[in-house]
């Protein structure tokens, strides 16, 4: 089969890797319909995380069941499935805690599993998926094509968004500000919206993204960055900053934005994966009684509370996808969003 794999800084190919096996007993194999390039893989493009041999790479896919192992109970051949961006039995402590990012049997994509089997990267035709009863959720049946978009941030982007309102304490009436106008930033908005949010302030430079923004939810929009920002910000919001700020990015910078955004006794809810030297300023903190909250988003724990809502329609996330690539240019999909020519490329195997 075809997959993706990383070789080095800018150095993405697609080439022919042997078809997964089940090899566990609680495993599945699925057949991808839809993967996708994430900001996070950037990090590698990028040459800020070192790629020190190839690798596969991906990390969010949606696709039809084919095989199951003899353990797996729940999830049958034939369902359609969202899988989150890394494995978990979810029934484990941490599972039941909310946190199954911190499983303590599960492992991520494109390595290794606790069992000794290889759990194959997202961007590829196929998938070996461990522990199929606890990561995969299957919709009710087969999905319209438009919906798949919108299943597919479950994977990743969505809950992720949604991890940063709920880190938050996004509710009813919250005035809110997002940091980052990636995929993550604008689900952050939708996510905020969703949960009832009277003002949400999206920081972006992007008119594209801005769009977006605002329809997903956005009430205002702030280009201006650093003191600047924090002053528009405070002076659209009673002079006192927001109840709720969701980081979205993972700089020192954006951070620094985000904690200065909030008003006095307010949270900043983070999920931008940690680069550029991000830093907690304890005493501002002390001084005005701000709270921060997040971490890597356990995806898994919402997908059921989110699912119905794609699903209907009452909420369109699979919008932030705005270019469709095949897999085998899955290098132009990386170069796209590399160069922000694209919020986040969808690649059909």
């Amino acid at each position: 089969m075809l997959a993706t794999l990383i070789y080095g800084e800018r150095d993405i190919r697609v080439e022919e890797v042997p078809d997964p096996v089940l090899s566990t007993g609680g495993d599945a194999i699925v057949r991808v319909v839809a993967a996708c390039v994430c900001g996070s893989d950037l990090w590698p493009y990028r040459g800020v995380t070192p790629t020190t041999h190839p690798h596969r790479i991906g990390h969010e896919f949606v696709g039809v069941v084919e095989e199951v192992g003899p353990e797996v109970k729940k999830i049958v051949p034939g369902d359609f499935v969202i899988a989150p961006f890394y494995d978990c039995d979810m029934t484990c402590v941490n599972c039941l805690n909310g946190v199954s990012t911190s499983c303590l049997h599960g492992g991520w994509w494109g390595s290794k599993d606790r069992l000794g089997g290889f759990a194959d990267g997202g961007q590829g035709q196929k998938v070996r998926v461990p522990h199929a009863d606890g990561t995969l959720v299957a919709t009710p049946e087969y999905p319209r094509e438009e919906l798949i978009p919108g299943l597919l941030t479950l994977a990743d982007v969505m809950g992720t968004g949604h991890h940063a309102a709920v880190s938050a304490g996004v509710t009813e009436g919250s005035t809110v500000v997002v940091v980052g106008d990636g995929a993550v930033g604008l689900c952050a908005v939708l996510a905020a919206s969703r949960l009832g949010a009277s003002r949400i302030i999206a920081m972006s430079r992007h008119e594209p993204r801005q769009e977006l923004a605002r329809a997903f939810g956005a009430t205002d929009i702030v280009e201006e960055r650093g003191d600047e920002g924090v002053a528009v910000v405070k002076a659209l919001l009673d002079g006192i900053g927001a109840d709720c700020v969701l980081e979205a990015v993972g700089t020192k910078e954006s951070m620094d934005q985000a904690i200065r955004s909030a008003r006095p006794g307010g949270m900043v809810g983070y999920v931008g994966v940690p680069n550029g030297g991000p830093e907690l300023p304890v005493r501002p903190l002390f001084d005005g009684n701000i709270g921060v909250n997040g971490g890597v988003a356990p995806v898994r724990n919402y997908i059921e509370e989110l699912l119905p809502d794609v699903w209907s329609g009452a909420i369109d996330p699979g919008r932030v996808f705005d270019l469709e690539l095949p897999l085998d240019e899955a290098a132009e999909a990386y170069a796209a969003m590399d160069e922000r020519r694209a919020i986040k490329v969808l690649l059909r195997p």
